[in-house]
């Protein structure tokens, strides 16, 4: 009897920062351990060999903002069994979503002196929009110990155990004094999900919402209280539209406030 074929994991760049790819390479010790159980079939920023598909497993960072993304994330769609989105750029647009928010025309003609060359559609959106992802992990970059954390849950065919609370959370487990009631500091922490460890609030700096929305926060009554902090017109607005401001909880929830202010 011959060797067991291992797993076969494929890792592909959209429109992103390459930070949450960088999160992979920074386990540095895990991935060894993950090239005795996996063969890394296709990874161009961790290494030039590449094995042809179909893959077992396929990863995606980065958002859709092109026609010729549209049509590659169909391909790699074929190609892998089991798909994960990861990151904010992937699970919500990223960043690169605030220009969903105004003239994107406008925005090329003011950054590239020869605007006629860019070729970009007027939204960043998820990959979710345009084919079946199996798996989202949200994070601006993701915390790469989730990412072990799926892969491994994937290899052992069981669900993964991702955290469904909110950064306040983070913030107790480090002892941190919350920055909205201490320092008036406005704060999405009590509506995001936890997976960053309370970076922001640490700094005493309020929280921007990378890990996305919490399915089970009550955001509506949340919008008063953020509100209320705001150290200039239009911030919490801003904030929640800044990381994962395509997502559709924040989306609505600036819309709100939108409305509130006009």
């Amino acid at each position: 009897m011959g060797p067991t074929r291992k797993p076969t994991l494929a890792v592909y760049k959209f429109s992103s920062c390459d930070g949450c790819q960088l999160s992979i390479l920074n386990l540095e010790d895990e991935l060894l351990d993950f090239a005795n159980t996996i063969e890394i079939a296709y990874f161009l920023e961790a290494r030039r060999r590449v094995l042809t598909g179909p893959y077992d497993i396929g990863i995606v960072e980065g958002s859709v903002t092109t026609e010729e993304e549209i049509q590659r994330i169909k391909e790699i769609r074929r190609d892998c069994t089991t798909l994960i989105a990861l990151g904010t750029c992937a699970t919500a647009g990223g960043v690169q979503a605030l220009k969903n928010f105004g003239d994107v025309t406008q925005f090329i003609e003011t950054v590239y002196p020869n605007p006629e060359f860019i070729q970009s559609l007027p939204t960043s959106t998820p990959i979710s929009e345009h084919i079946k992802v199996d798996l989202e992990l949200w994070g601006c970059p993701v915390n790469k110990y989730q990412v072990v954390e799926i892969i491994t849950a994937l290899l052992q065919k069981r669900r993964p155990f991702i955290p469904q609370y909110a950064v306040c959370l983070e913030c107790k487990r480090r002892g941190n004094t919350c920055v909205m009631v201490a320092k008036d500091v406005p704060c999405l922490g009590p509506i995001t999900q936890a997976g960053c460890n309370a970076i922001c609030p640490s700094m005493n700096r309020g929280c921007y919402g990378c890990f996305g929305p919490l399915p089970s926060a009550e955001i509506d009554a949340f919008l008063p209280h953020v509100k209320e902090k705001e150290r200039y017109p239009g911030e919490a607005v801003r904030m929640l539209r800044m990381i994962s401001g395509n997502a559709p909880a924040f989306c609505d929830a600036a819309e709100i406030l939108l409305k509130e202010e006009a």
